[in-house]
């Protein structure tokens, strides 16, 4: 057995050094941690500093064992932190509030009703939606599921990250995807840096399948600038010349057949077509109502 007074020292030393402490009153025993016990004889001076001892080494045991691994250096690609997507709160779409007015602020940087995925133009706000091209489900799991509010509006609302694109594009082809999950078919060197700036604007992380995804396009890119002019912009419809040529628009004929499939079209992203398209005559419209491949 150890006087109370040492051992009370001891406890205490023990305490301050691996901050937890456990015992059992069994006579000439003195437990420490789970699984090791040390006999502790009383001898005086001597037996005080052996427990001193012993208790010092078993801190430092413990203090080793419970410190964690330093952390491997970050895998990062073009400033960005590459890691698994990682949902660090709820998501709620609520969280995320902007302006409908926006849209007018977006098609004033457009130039006008702009689609710069499909390079089309459109009459006007009713044909449109606003498009986050980092959507922003995507940017919640990506680290804004630890941002405040004011933050979180700022992102909902941020020009950088909108455009516009039809309701067809942007609710069922787009939708929450990132670049690894869908590009556009127009201006992905433009898309692919913005995906970028805005990442980096709000230090969100990437995924490695995006990473590699953006890297393919933005080492290919001459220029990230915004293309306008493959834009549709809701011509008359063609001459009976036109309707007569055996050349069908190369750009959505792939099979050079001087047919437009319903799956070319939707490959090139253009998608219902409408009467008035420049696809519109080489393509078949069954029922007559003036849009094929609804």
């Amino acid at each position: 057995r150890v006087k109370a007074p040492q051992l009370s020292k001891a406890r205490n030393l023990f305490r301050s050094h691996v901050g937890i402490f456990r015992s059992r009153r069994v006579p000439g025993y003195y437990s420490v941690g789970r699984n090791e016990e040390f006999m502790i004889r009383q001898t005086g001076f001597r037996g005080e500093a052996r427990v001193m001892r012993v208790l010092f080494l078993a801190a430092a045991i413990a203090a080793v064992a419970w410190t964690p691994p330093f952390p491997a250096a970050a895998e990062t690609w073009r400033g960005l932190v590459v890691a698994p997507e990682y949902r660090c709160s709820p998501y709620n779409r609520r969280d995320y509030p902007y302006s409908q007015s926006v849209e007018r602020r977006i098609a004033a940087r457009l130039g006008g009703y702009f689609g710069p995925y499909t390079g089309r133009k459109f009459s006007g706000p009713r044909d449109t939606d606003i498009e986050h091209m980092v959507a922003v489900s995507e940017a919640h799991d990506s680290g804004l599921c630890a941002a405040d509010a004011a933050t979180r509006r700022r992102f909902a609302s941020d020009l950088l990250n909108l455009t516009l694109a039809g309701p067809r594009v942007n609710r069922r082809l787009k939708r929450h995807h990132d670049a690894a999950g869908w590009m556009p078919p127009m201006n992905r060197c433009w898309f692919a840096d913005r995906v970028l700036r805005v990442r980096l604007k709000y230090g969100l992380t990437i995924d490695r399948r995006e990473a590699d995804a953006l890297e393919r396009v933005l080492s290919a890119c001459t220029s990230t600038e915004l293309v306008l002019g493959d834009a549709v912009a809701a011509p008359a419809p063609p001459s009976q010349d036109d309707r007569s040529s055996s050349a069908a628009p190369e750009r959505w004929d792939d099979n050079r057949n001087g047919r437009i499939s319903c799956r070319e079209a939707r490959r090139h992203g253009i998608a219902p077509v409408r009467r008035g398209h420049p696809a519109y005559p080489f393509m078949r419209d069954a029922d007559g109502d003036g849009v094929v491949c609804e």
